[in-house]
């Protein structure tokens, strides 16, 4: 007999993080009408207690697109504090890259990031570099 699944009563979906899209982070627990990256209000909501992560596209400009996103996720640490990872999955391996503190956390240093991420995804494990597909 074919049915719908559903969560059990008292268990809510979890929300979708924030999305970065170009200058701007829109989304869950973002005030309106969004954010700008590297402005006060950025650093601001990135050190509260409430932000734990957002998505960054990976724009590979070879191609002109957007061929997925990153996770990045605040982490504790056990002496206090917190800092920022990215973690993005490449075929079965997941990548995690240290991102630093919240102060720390630019859009230069994110775009650095898909940049290094770019670069590993077009390279084989012959250890030879493939190219995107065209368009």
């Amino acid at each position: 007999m074919l049915g719908t699944i559903s969560a059990p009563e008292g268990t809510a979906k979890r929300d979708k993080p924030p999305v970065v899209d170009g200058r701007w982070v829109y989304g869950p627990g973002v005030p309106a009408p969004g954010l700008r990256l590297d402005r006060p209000a950025w650093f601001a909501w990135l050190t509260e207690s409430t932000t734990t992560s957002f998505s960054y596209p990976l724009h590979d400009r070879r191609c002109g697109y957007i061929i997925g996103f990153m996770t990045v996720r605040k982490e504790c640490r056990q002496r206090g504090g917190s800092y920022w990872t990215a973690y993005r999955r490449q075929g079965r391996r997941l990548r995690k890259i240290y991102l630093g503190s919240s102060p720390t956390l630019t859009q230069a240093r994110l775009d650095a990031v898909v940049l290094t991420l770019l670069n590993e995804g077009y390279t084989n494990e012959g250890g030879t570099t493939t190219h995107p597909p065209q368009a």
